[in-house]
Formats: structure tokens, C-alpha cells, sequence
């Protein structure tokens, strides 16, 4: 099974260097071919740019912090993207989607859309500190404000939404969505 491994990651590599060559076109937009955001035994985990997909906050020059993967489940690292916004800035939905949480975790308001159609398990996007606007069960199109971002003090230099993407357990990089995911080129050989 080291050969799956090994094929796997060569896979991921070739999918981001067909969408960094391939993709962009230089205006900021979405990118027209895949982006591999991360692989399992079962083979590369692909989520890929698409029609009504939105920033939730500002643009791509509000990135203050890019999605950081840990080693393993439990171990420190970023699992999400940080985006540049004043408190009171409206949030709006990244994809069409369907609200399925709104409320508090450990003290902080998060809101999580699940989209719906977009594999098993589905995808879901978190947005915190966001005080949610949108009943649980609100279906959502890409760019339909989903609440206000609250000031939330110690996770980024200024104030920020900390924007994350989930496919089960599994922590993505919600970049991907857009286009705008960075490539990483792994080693061949597993430790």
C-alpha cells in the first residue's frame, strides 16, 4: 500500500500544478481548473473553484493568515484563513448553502453552512466571530449576508474573520473554493 501513498501524493501535486499553470488568469477571479487541498489513503481529497462562489468578507487583499494543516488531528496549526474586517462588517455566504449552526462556541459566535450536493460528507464552511442573522435551516445563496462579524480580541493582529472549511472532521483550505489555494509540494517518502 506505500505505492497508493506515493501515487496519491503525486496526484495532489500534479492536480495544483495544472491549476497554478492553468488557472487565475491574472484578474483575481476564480480559476478554471481544480485545486487539490489534501490527500488520504482513499486518494486525493479535490474541491474546486465554481460558479456563485464569493469572498465573505473584503477580497483577496484581506488575507492577513493562510490555511496552516497540522501534522496530525490534535496537533497546533491554522485551520482556516484569517480576512481582514472592522466589527460590523456584514458576512456574507462564501457558497449556496443551507445554515445549519448559529450560535456560541466556547464563548465566541460561530456561524456553519452546509453545502449541500457537494460530496459525502458534504462540505461545510465556518465564519466566526459572527453573530448569525440567518435562522438554522435558511437555505443560502453565495453573497447572502449571513450575519456581522463581532470584535474579538487575541487571534489575529487586527480584527479579522477566521473563515474555515470542513469536509467531516477533515480541515481543508477554504481558499480553494475561490481559486486561490495554494499548491504544496510534499515528499515522496513517508516518514
Amino acid at each position: 500500500m506505500r505505492w497508493w501513498g506515493a501515487f496519491c501524493r503525486v496526484g495532489a501535486v500534479l492536480l495544483g500544478l495544472v491549476t497554478m499553470v492553468g488557472g487565475g488568469g491574472g484578474s483575481g477571479g476564480p480559476a478554471a481548473g481544480v485545486v487539490a487541498v489534501g490527500f488520504s489513503a482513499a486518494g486525493p481529497e479535490v474541491v474546486g473553484p465554481g460558479p456563485g462562489r464569493v469572498w465573505p468578507v473584503g477580497d483577496r487583499s484581506a488575507l492577513v493568515r493562510r490555511f496552516d494543516p497540522p501534522p496530525a488531528r490534535w496537533a497546533a496549526g491554522h485551520r482556516g484563513v484569517d480576512l481582514a474586517a472592522a466589527p460590523g462588517t456584514a458576512v456574507r455566504a462564501a457558497a449556496p448553502g443551507v445554515v445549519t449552526f448559529s450560535g456560541q462556541v466556547a464563548g465566541r459566535p460561530v456561524v456553519v453552512i452546509t453545502h449541500t450536493g457537494s460530496g459525502t460528507p458534504p462540505l461545510r464552511t465556518t465564519y466566526l466571530p459572527v453573530a448569525g442573522a440567518v435562522p438554522v435551516g435558511t437555505a443560502v445563496s453565495a453573497g447572502d449576508r449571513i450575519g456581522e462579524l463581532t470584535a474579538d480580541s487575541g487571534h489575529c493582529p487586527v480584527d479579522c474573520l477566521h473563515w474555515g472549511l470542513l469536509r467531516g472532521a477533515r480541515y481543508l483550505d477554504p481558499l480553494a473554493l475561490l481559486g486561490t489555494g495554494r499548491a504544496r509540494l510534499l515528499p515522496l517518502d513517508s516518514p
